[in-house]
């Protein structure tokens, strides 16, 4: 028989609580269990002592005979002292995902064509920038002499 130091999940619905069981492995997370070793509420803070609470001497008693604890369980052990650290290395959390890498390659797609018009746009604004300029100080002076006829 396999054994697992494990969580099984207890609490309402977005209020999880969890307890710190000996189970086998084969038995569903909030089913069947051997023994009761703690308990977990995430809720509170990471500083309160209530946060975590775990029997050691059964826990070192169930590692004793094999028990193999999970991922979430073995940090828990570790922060307490029980286990020895391991170094974790998950080069892949950091990378895009399928969705998100279409995404980036259609954004930098869009913005190298906007960047392509860009200077056709800023060369064919640039021409009528300098006509109007041009036309500015003729229309001032015809202005001038609209204004000495009225008067």
């Amino acid at each position: 028989m396999s054994m697992k130091i494990r969580l099984a999940r207890g609490g309402s619905k977005k209020r999880p609580f969890y307890r710190i069981v000996a189970a086998d492995s084969r038995m569903p997370r909030d089913g069947r269990f051997i023994e009761k070793l703690g308990t977990y509420n995430p809720l509170l803070p990471k500083d309160s002592e209530d946060r975590v609470k775990m029997d050691m001497d059964r826990i070192k008693h169930w590692l004793g005979h094999g028990a193999k604890p999970t991922d979430r369980i073995a940090r828990m052990l570790e922060a307490a002292g029980v286990l020895p650290k391991t170094e974790r290395n998950n080069p892949k959390k950091a990378e895009l995902g399928t969705k998100a890498k279409e995404r980036l390659e259609a954004k930098a797609a869009k913005s190298e064509e906007a960047a392509a018009e860009a200077p056709a746009e800023e060369a064919a604004a640039e021409a009528p920038a300098e006509e109007a300029a041009a036309e500015a100080p003729a229309e001032e002076a015809s202005g001038d002499n609209k204004e000495a006829a009225a008067t």
